[in-house]
């Protein structure tokens, strides 16, 4: 039904072989460990990786051995994605290294809290806590304050739109710049892509439902650190690349978040993903159109000098 490459289609199954008849909660993060470690490459040569805590909150940093650049460290933030509810530091290990070696920066990824048992605000007071920790100097690396973005996919996309959107209600310093992949930024249930990709390969329209009635439980009414585009302003905020993926439901939440960011003034960039699927990023060096976005992602974030090569 969907017209995916070859090589995706030999991606999503063997993405795909990783689910088993356990639907509990331990059962689904048990098979999606399990499906992130069969795609996760060894540590690179030249990275040092490790664990630390940064405003409470546990952090894997991903440093070039190289000598720290006189200004300090560009830094990408890192927000996994996993609908909130599974993922962590081991399960996006893969674009850390790719971003940290390919860019020879900095790279910290935010271990937050996951849903149902800790339900937004959880993450995203993780992540918030990490930025002010990052703000007030505590990394454990020296870091240029002119060159640190925020970056994530799927959850981890809105968790970094909701960073943005919250830092500058406050009034606080923003990242240089926004780069959401298939984010879910809890847009209309009544965009074209939820109807258009029901039952895409990896993620549903019921998939996507079901992660959002997890985070927000108990949460009362949506506020737009949650759902993002139930924000009533957009200017002001970091510019932006967003990448959506063709073939996935969330399609139309980056797409209108994009708009809505042109529209109020921001710099965005919308990557269309033509032949993509939600979750696709595993698939680097096995499939070309996802060779094509890593090359697309590394060209921008090279264009906003957050790189040291």
């Amino acid at each position: 039904m969907y017209p995916i490459s070859p090589q995706m289609a030999a991606f999503v199954a063997r993405t795909e072989s990783f689910t088993s008849d356990d639907s509990s909660l331990a059962g689904l993060r048990q098979n999606y460990d399990r499906m992130c470690q069969a795609f996760t490459p060894p540590v690179p040569e030249g990275l040092t990786v490790k664990d630390v805590s940064l405003g409470g909150v546990g952090v894997r940093s991903y440093v070039p051995t190289t000598p720290t650049p006189a200004q300090g460290w560009p830094c990408l933030l890192y927000m996994h994605g996993g609908g909130w509810v599974v993922g962590g530091l081991d399960s996006h290990d893969f674009i850390c290294f790719e971003l940290a070696s390919a860019l020879q920066v900095l790279v910290i990824a935010i271990d937050y809290r996951l849903a149902p048992e800790h339900p937004f605000p959880a993450a995203y007071e993780d992540c918030r806590a990490v930025w002010q920790a990052l703000q007030a100097g505590a990394a454990p690396y020296a870091i240029d304050p002119q060159r640190l973005a925020v970056i994530g996919d799927s959850a981890g996309g809105n968790l970094a739109a909701a960073l943005c959107l919250g830092l500058r209600d406050d009034g606080q310093p923003l990242p240089r710049a926004q780069v959401l992949i298939y984010p879910g930024l809890g847009g209309p249930a009544d965009l074209p892509s939820r109807r258009d990709c029901m039952d895409a390969p990896l993620l549903s329209t019921a998939d996507t439902d079901c992660y959002l009635a997890l985070y927000l439980r108990g949460a009362g009414k949506p506020s737009a650190y949650a759902m993002p585009l139930l924000a009533r302003d957009f200017s002001g905020l970091p510019k932006a690349l967003v990448a959506v993926a063709q073939f996935d439901p969330l399609r139309d939440d980056g797409m209108l978040y994009a708009e809505r960011l042109q529209q109020s003034g921001v710099a965005a960039v919308l990557y269309p993903g033509k032949g993509l699927v939600h979750g696709c990023l595993r698939a680097r060096g096995q499939v070309p159109e996802v060779d094509r976005l890593y090359g697309y992602l590394l060209d921008y974030l090279r264009s906003e000098g957050l790189t040291q090569v």
